[in-house]
C-alpha cells in the first residue's frame, strides 16, 4: 500500500553550504583513496611476493598466474557489493551506505597484515587470503561509485567535472601511497626482510587511513539531490516500484515519476559499460600485470616498475583536475574520443619501448599510458557515469557498470595477459589488449549522448 505523502512533480532545492561541499569533497576523496591504496597494497604484493608467500611450491609463472587469480577473486565479491549496497544507496541514502563500505574494507586489508603464511599453516594461508580479498571485495563494490554520486550530486553543474575529479584524485592519492610504501620497503629491505615481515606494513598501515575516512563521514550530510527526490515518502525512503506505479498515476505528480516509471532501460547502461571498459582494462594491465612482467619475466629490478607508477601518479595530480576541466569546457564525449584514440596509437609503440628494457625509457613510457589510459579516463569515468544515470537508480547502475566492468577487464585482464605473454613468449598481447579496450571506450563515447551539465534530480536515464 502506498504511503500517504506528496513526492512533488518538481522537487524542491535542498540547500548545501560550501563547508558540506567541502566535507563531501573530503568523504569522497579519503574514500576513494583508501579503496585505491587497498587495491594497490594488494596488486603489487600479488605482482611481487604474494607468489612466493602463499604459493610458493609452484614455478614462479604458475605462482604470478595463481597471485593474480586471488587478486581477481575480489571483483565477484565487488559485484554482490554493488548490487546490495547499490540498491540501499538509492533506497534509503547514501551516506549510511558509505560508512558501511570503507569499514568493511578498512577491517579486511587490515587484517591481510596478520595472515599465517604458507610456510606456517600450508593450504589454510592462500584460503584466509581468498576470504579476506572477498570481503574487501563486497565493500569496495560501492564504495567508489557511492563516493562519485555523492560528490557529483554536491557539485555546481558547470563545475561537475573538476570537483568530480577529486574523487580521482583519491584513487591517484591511494595508489601513490600505496606504490610509495612498496618502492620504500624495496629500497630498503633485504629479500629476507620483505618476505618474513616487510609486507605486512603495508596492510597493517591502512588501518590509520580507515579511521581517518570513518571519522569524516559521521560528518558528513546526505546527497541534495537524494533529499529532493520526487520519489522520496515523507521518511526520506525511495518508492519501491509499486508504489511508484500508484504515484504516477495521480495527474498532478506524474510528469516526474512517469518519466522514471516508463525511460527506456538498459542503453545508457551499456554505454557506461562501454565507457568503464577502458579505464578498467588498462588500469588492471599498468598497474597490476605489468609491474609483475617487468620484474619476473623482463628479470629486471621490481623498484624500476614501482618507481614509474609513483612518478606516474605524482604527475596525475594535475591530469586529473586538468581532465575535468577540459571536460567541463569541450564536453565528456569529445575528451574521452580523444583520450582512448592516443591510448590506442600509442599503446605497440610503448610497450615496444618498455620491452627493450632501458630504465628511463621504460619510465616515461609507463607515465604516458597510466596518465591517458588510465587516469585522464578515471577523471572523466567520474562525472560522466553520474550524469548518464537518473537520480532514482543511478547509485545501483553505476556501481553495476564500474563491476561488471572491473570484472570483465580489470580482473580478467592480468589473468589472461599473464596467460597470453607465458604461452607466446612476447609482449605484444599486453599492447593489443590495450588497444582493445580503448577502441571498446572509443566506440562507447562515440554512441553516448553528450551529459555535460545534466540535471541530476532526473529520475529518468539520459537516453
Amino acid at each position: 500500500m502506498v504511503q500517504e505523502h506528496r513526492p512533488a512533480a518538481i522537487s524542491a532545492e535542498v540547500e548545501r553550504t560550501s563547508g558540506d561541499l567541502k566535507r563531501a569533497a573530503i568523504s569522497g576523496w579519503a574514500g576513494t583513496a583508501m579503496e585505491f591504496m587497498d587495491f594497490q597494497l594488494y596488486s603489487l604484493a600479488a605482482a611481487i611476493v604474494f607468489n612466493q608467500i602463499f604459493f610458493p611450491e609452484v614455478s614462479p609463472a604458475v605462482g604470478l598466474i595463481a597471485a593474480m587469480g586471488t587478486y581477481g577473486v575480489g571483483y565477484v565479491a565487488r559485484l554482490a557489493g554493488a548490487i546490495y549496497f547499490g540498491r540501499m544507496g538509492d533506497r534509503i541514502g547514501r551516506k549510511k551506505v558509505l560508512f558501511i563500505t570503507i569499514t568493511l574494507m578498512g577491517a579486511s586489508t587490515t587484517l591481510i597484515g596478520v595472515l599465517p603464511t604458507y610456510a606456517q599453516v600450508g593450504l589454510l594461508a592462500p584460503a584466509l587470503l581468498v576470504l579476506l580479498r572477498l570481503i574487501q571485495g563486497f565493500g569496495a563494490g560501492a564504495e567508489i561509485a557511492g563516493a562519485t554520486v555523492m560528490l557529483a550530486e554536491y557539485a555546481p553543474p558547470k563545475k561537475r567535472g573538476v570537483i568530480a575529479s577529486l574523487v580521482s584524485l583519491g584513487t591517484n592519492t591511494g595508489t601513490l601511497a600505496a606504490t610509495g610504501i612498496w618502492a620504500v620497503l624495496l629500497a630498503t629491505l633485504s629479500e629476507e626482510q620483505l618476505l618474513s615481515w616487510g609486507w605486512r606494513i603495508p596492510f597493517l598501515f591502512s588501518f590509520v587511513l580507515m579511521i581517518f575516512a570513518i571519522w569524516i563521514r559521521t560528518h558528513l550530510k546526505e546527497s541534495p539531490v537524494f533529499e529532493s527526490r520526487a520519489d522520496l515518502t515523507d521518511e526520506g525512503i525511495a518508492l519501491t516500484h509499486d508504489e511508484l506505479k500508484a504515484a504516477a498515476a495521480k495527474p498532478e505528480e506524474a510528469s516526474a515519476l512517469e518519466a522514471a516509471l516508463h525511460q527506456r532501460k538498459g542503453k545508457a547502461f551499456f554505454i557506461a559499460l562501454g565507457l568503464r571498459f577502458g579505464q578498467a582494462g588498462n588500469s588492471g594491465l599498468i598497474q597490476t600485470f605489468l609491474i609483475g612482467y617487468i620484474a619476473t619475466t623482463m628479470l629486471l629490478d621490481r623498484s624500476i616498475a614501482t618507481n614509474a607508477i609513483l612518478y606516474s601518479s605524482i604527475i596525475g595530480f594535475a591530469t586529473v583536475p586538468i581532465v575535468g576541466l577540459l571536460g567541463d569546457r569541450f564536453g565528456r564525449r569529445p575528451v574521452y574520443m580523444v583520450l582512448t584514440l592516443v591510448s590506442a596509437i600509442l599503446a605497440f609503440p610503448l610497450l615496444n619501448l618498455i620491452q627493450q628494457g632501458n630504465p628511463v625509457a621504460l619510465t616515461i613510457s609507463m607515465i604516458l599510458l597510466h596518465n591517458l589510459a588510465v587516469l585522464g579516463l578515471f577523471s572523466l569515468e567520474s562525472v560522466t557515469m553520474a550524469e548518464l544515470f537518473g537520480a532514482r537508480t543511478r547509485f545501483t547502475q553505476l556501481a553495476l557498470a564500474k563491476e561488471i566492468g572491473g570484472i570483465l577487464a580489470t580482473a580478467i585482464g592480468p589473468l589472461l595477459a599473464a596467460t597470453l605473454t607465458a604461452v607466446t613468449g612476447s609482449w605484444w598481447p599486453i599492447a593489443a589488449m590495450l588497444v582493445g579496450y580503448s577502441l571498446i571506450t572509443l566506440v562507447s563515447a562515440f554512441v553516448s549522448p553528450e551529459v555535460r551539465g545534466r540535471d541530476l534530480v532526473r529520475l529518468e536515464d539520459a537516453v
